[in-house]
């Protein structure tokens, strides 16, 4: 495409404000699309960007559908990566969480903040690209999945390894998750800690409140497994990461009669984890704080480990996307490896990754919204990285 094509079609995704509504506009719930991947397919199309619609599916989990987008055919290819799937909306709205509503210059509506608004602010960031100087010397790609807040099974892992396959590279990687707590510029993730969830199943013998001694409580037992596993901290943090922590998420027996001991009582816990464990570490470590504890304990340990830490060292990419929040926002962005989980976990094996997006205060909350300055704003960062990426 010539700079006079790509300039004759740039016009419409200038501005981020259009898109992001239209966006919001598609009830995209994980794990339907409802028509958003449609949204950003035709912008991107416009842009002159090659696109691979991929839905993916495994016996037992829901199909999903999956963009992967390319502007250009040589290197280095720097890619966008996000999400068009939102959480559910909840109650308790002020307006309609899918109407895109602009008030008091805040534009609301689910997915505003994660991460619709990111999406259309990369995507007026390379029409701003196109207009100035044309195609880039190298390669601007979209991994957009529909699976980012579900199980992630179908969606940027699946991308990846199709990409593999095909023998694609990604040289460098910008997440546009929510990553500022309360001002954009304030903070940009070089990494996240893993995550492990269990659930410790605890076998008894049911019986009469009256007569416990002809019962086995597991109520009792489950208490002092779950005390051998919050007694200490797990590590002290590290040198990149905070202190790993255990917190338990649900305790149930499952009991409606208030005179009959339970047969059986189930706890859940998450671990956050830094860099000093591994999900093989730590369900070694689980396995052996409760086997210590259980005195003869009939017990079940489930383990499912949703990531593993990991942090892209400071270097040229994080240094670049400072660089250019500090020009914008007048802001030193604090290079990070707190929060939950994102799919950056998944691109860390194949590139550099750095993640930075919008203000996350009211992410996954009832009038989820983004000021429309921030909007602007981050369309202006994420310009100025695609800029001077291929210029380095």
């Amino acid at each position: 495409m010539t700079k006079s094509a790509a300039n004759s079609n740039t016009a419409a995704f200038i501005d981020p404000l259009p898109l992001a509504r239209d966006l919001i506009r598609c009830p995209s719930v994980t794990p339907e699309d409802a028509g958003a991947l449609d949204v950003l397919e035709s912008a991107l199309t416009a842009l002159g960007f090659e696109c691979h619609r991929l839905k993916f599916d495994e016996p037992g989990t829901a199909s999903v559908e999956n963009l992967y987008a390319r502007l250009g055919d040589s290197g280095p290819n720097l890619c966008f990566a996000g999400h068009t799937d939102v959480v559910p909306v909840g109650t308790g709205w002020t307006v309609d969480p899918f109407s895109a509503d602009v008030i008091d210059d805040h534009l609301y509506g689910r997915g505003a903040t994660d991460m619709k608004g990111a999406v259309s602010c990369f995507t007026a960031a390379v029409a701003r690209t196109l207009q100035d100087s044309g195609p880039p010397n190298g390669s601007i790609s979209f991994l957009i999945t529909g699976d980012e807040e579900g199980p992630a099974i179908n969606g940027t892992k699946k991308v990846l390894d199709w990409l593999a396959e095909r023998g694609e590279k990604i040289d460098a990687c910008i997440v546009g998750e929510p990553t500022n707590p309360t001002r954009l510029g304030e903070m940009v993730k070089i990494g996240r800690r893993g995550s492990l969830n269990g659930q410790i199943t605890v076998h008894g013998t049911q019986g009469h409140a009256a007569y416990p001694h002809l019962a086995d409580n597991p109520i009792n037992s489950l208490l002092r497994l779950l005390s051998a596993l919050t007694a200490k901290p797990l590590d002290d943090g590290t040198e990149t990461f905070q202190p790993s922590t255990l917190t338990l998420t649900s305790v149930d027996v499952g009991n409606e009669a208030t005179n009959v001991i339970p047969a059986e009582a189930r706890a859940a816990f998450n671990i956050r984890f830094n860099d000093d464990h591994s999900g093989e570490s730590l369900t070694a470590w689980l396995n052996e704080k409760l086997s210590d504890a259980a005195n003869g304990t009939d017990f079940e340990l489930d383990v499912t480990i949703s990531g593993e830490s990991f942090v892209t060292p400071p270097g040229p990419l994080s240094d670049l996307v400072s660089q250019a929040v500090t020009e914008v926002t007048g802001e030193t962005p604090e290079l990070s490896t707190s929060g939950g989980t994102s799919d950056a976990r998944f691109i860390r094996s194949v590139c550099p990754v750095c993640e930075f997006g919008m203000v996350g205060l009211t992410m996954h909350k009832t009038d989820e919204r983004v000021a429309i300055a921030d909007l602007k704003n981050l369309a202006k960062i994420y310009h100025l990285i695609l800029s001077r990426f291929f210029t380095a």
